[in-house]
């Protein structure tokens, strides 16, 4: 089996480096891939929004499966143009993928299926949000972009102060583009969050091993939003009784009222959660995996990704009652670049990951790399995400800050306290 993955984050390395364990694949690619995904698999220099390249490439080379690692290409309708061409895929199609594509859609399909969720309203012009902010009886509230923004379109502010200024920024200043043109406010829920993957098919839901991303730049939750700094696998905080309670409220509804919609829903549905003390509450929906989230939780996946991937693709995904996983926990740490998720300068040259890479149930998997005159440099924001095993989470996080301690380039960064919320 030929395998296609389009994108080139940690999340497309991770996919090509557990697809390519399959004994039914004989080659991976990745378009465009990145210094990583180039190592464990050959990368194809076609954009992931060319789709039309992309079919091209995958009818010349017979491609048996193509996976859509990152959100942009599926809410741009590539799964669609793909089943159109003959070809099988793995992905929500267009319809579907409004799911992340449009935050207002989300939490109006919350509200539909019944989802327990915080409490929002939705503007499009900024004099209304201004207005609803001078008069919410909470001072405290999150502003979101209502499109695409790479995982900082989410501002959450403890004043109105706050508040007004992420809603200018949004839809005066145009600070996420077009994704700000309209917003979602709602109420700031209290918490702990746990991310939530689980495979689809239409209708059989296959939930993954339960993970915790880390979104805030900075050590103890502090700073700005991100992409996500780290990600640890399994979350101690998911119970197998609140896991229950997910399936049955969360994700079961979702997929139903998506069906009831006329919008079928087959990929990775991603929930992302807070554990507040009245249950759990959606904060958003995605639908691919996560990134750092990939990362830890397909590290300890034993069940062949690609076979699993192939039948979520082709509806035959009750073949998949039950997953094995390694019963160690996974912990990424995300090494960034200086200044991100600011701007931040490309092209330093990096030091030591064959050194992590050597380290025992060590993996670093790369993000934002390329290769340039024999040597892999920084080429993003979020550069590395070095991913170890361990017999607990706090042995996991040791194993891989040794790693991080071997890898080096000029102006490199990373929270030190991926994980800690799990004691």
């Amino acid at each position: 089996m030929k395998i296609l993955v389009i994108g080139q984050g940690g999340r497309e390395h991770v996919l090509v480096w557990k697809l390519a364990q399959s004994p039914k694949v004989t080659q991976v690619y990745c378009a465009p891939g990145n210094a990583g995904t180039a190592i464990d698999g050959k990368n194809v220099d076609i954009s992931g929004t060319d789709i039309d390249k992309l079919i091209v490439f995958a009818k010349n080379e017979g491609i048996d499966l193509t996976v859509v690692g990152p959100e942009a290409p599926l809410v741009a309708g590539v799964v669609d143009a793909f089943e159109a061409a003959g070809l099988t895929v793995f992905g929500p199609n267009q319809a579907a993928s409004e799911l992340e594509g449009s935050k207002a859609f989300s939490k109006e399909l919350m509200r539909q299926a019944n989802v327990p969720t915080a409490d929002f309203r939705t503007f499009d012009k900024l004099e209304d949000a201004l207005e609803y902010i001078e008069e919410a009886t909470q001072e405290s509230m999150v502003v979101k972009a209502d499109g695409l923004a790479a995982g900082k379109g989410v501002t959450v502010c403890s004043s109105r102060q706050e508040a007004i200024v992420a809603a200018r920024q949004c839809m005066e200043e145009g600070v996420f583009g077009e994704a700000g043109n309209s917003i979602v406010i709602e109420e700031c829920l209290q918490g702990q969050e746990a991310s939530i993957l689980a495979i689809v098919d239409g209708n059989t839901i296959v939930p993954l091993e339960t993970s915790q991303d880390h979104k805030p730049a900075f050590d103890n939750d502090e700073g700005p939003n991100t992409g996500g700094m780290g990600a640890y696998s399994p979350a101690p905080l998911v119970t197998p009784d609140l896991m229950d309670e997910v399936i049955e409220k969360i994700l079961v509804p979702t997929v139903h009222t998506l069906n009831k919609s006329g919008r079928p829903f087959r990929g990775v549905l991603y929930t992302g959660l807070m554990i507040t003390s009245q249950g759990p509450k959606v904060l958003e929906y995605n639908v691919r995996f996560g990134d750092p989230e990939a990362q830890p939780v397909l590290m300890r996946l034993k069940t062949d990704l690609a076979e699993l991937l192939l039948a979520a693709a082709t509806g035959k995904l009750e073949e998949f009652s039950s997953l094995e996983w390694d019963e160690r926990a996974a912990v990424c740490v995300v090494m960034a670049s200086a200044g991100y998720p600011g701007s931040y300068r490309k092209g330093k040259p990096i030091r030591g990951i064959a050194d992590a890479d050597a380290l025992p149930d060590t993996k670093v998997f790369h993000a934002g790399t390329m290769l340039a005159v024999q040597e892999t440099v920084n080429d993003g924001g979020r550069v590395l995400g070095v991913t170890a095993l361990g017999e607990t989470i706090a042995a996991a996080k040791l194993r891989a800050y040794q790693a991080v301690k071997c890898i080096r380039w000029d102006g490199a960064w990373c929270r030190k306290d991926i994980s800690d919320k799990a004691r």
